[in-house]
């Protein structure tokens, strides 16, 4: 088994980088940490290398990765968690799903930039047996460590497909797949539409909410009543709530 001791050590130095987005993308790689979520990249085809302390315990489904030793203070190093488990792992960016035909149901996602709703959406989205989540441009990074914290595997279970919602949105109509925007005003309460057997549900950016060229593209935009004080929902409480309701 490999060991490494120094943070100074040039794999090291290299893997703290994929804490960042420029770093992800410049060398195919991204960081998770926990037993739960390596095992999910695993499980996936994605780990390159685990990296446990010495305290560590490698699971059945993990004895065949290449695994490293590191010490604690390497472990925090890499880690963006206040109390490490102890394991890590570097893994290699997943293709971009690529969607031969479109059909069924999908949740596109529209500026939101804060990873722990994105990351909750797409866990949302795997729990409600969607098809697959669309991440429109100026959303959060998929591959942040607090989005798939926050998805808790799911980014590994969903295709999720980054790319601009104004042509997604378009290839939805053409493929006769109807789209439902979100908003507060020209909008019907969501309850007066019956479940779908396929849509595309489009949820927007926490303070400005969904683009206005998507609202108009959109066959239909839908609100959510508020009956207490609230000025508005939080965005993935929303984004499941609607799910749930057209999964019927």
């Amino acid at each position: 088994m490999k060991r490494i001791d120094s943070v100074k050590n040039e794999h090291i130095k290299k893997w703290k980088k994929l804490k960042t987005r420029k770093g992800r993308e410049t060398t195919g790689r991204f960081l998770v940490e926990g037993y739960h979520l390596v095992e999910e990249a695993s499980k996936a085809k994605l780990v390159e290398y685990v990296l446990m302390t010495e305290e560590a315990t490698p699971t059945s489904t993990l004895q065949s990765e290449d695994v490293i030793l590191v010490t604690d203070q390497i472990m925090k190093e890499l880690s963006e968690t206040e109390t490490p488990q102890g394991i890590a792992a570097v893994c290699v960016l997943p293709k971009e799903p690529e969607v031969e035909r479109l059909e069924g149901q999908y949740l596109l996602i529209d500026r939101v930039q804060d990873p722990g709703n994105v990351g909750t959406m797409i866990r949302t989205a795997d729990a409600a047996g969607l098809t697959g989540v669309i991440l429109g441009e100026g959303s959060v990074d998929v591959f942040n460590s607090k989005v798939i914290r926050a998805s808790q595997g799911s980014l590994f279970h969903l295709p999720v497909i980054k790319g601009n919602l104004e042509e997604w949105v378009g290839k939805l109509k053409n493929a006769m797949i109807p789209v439902f925007g979100t908003a507060l005003k020209e909008a019907s309460s969501y309850s007066a539409l019956e479940p779908q057997a396929q849509f595309a549900l489009i949820v927007g950016n926490e303070g400005e909410g969904v683009s206005q060229t998507l609202l108009e593209m959109a066959d239909q935009n839908v609100y959510i009543p508020i009956h207490g004080q609230a000025e508005s929902l939080n965005v993935a409480v929303a984004t499941g709530i609607l799910l749930y309701y057209f999964k019927g």
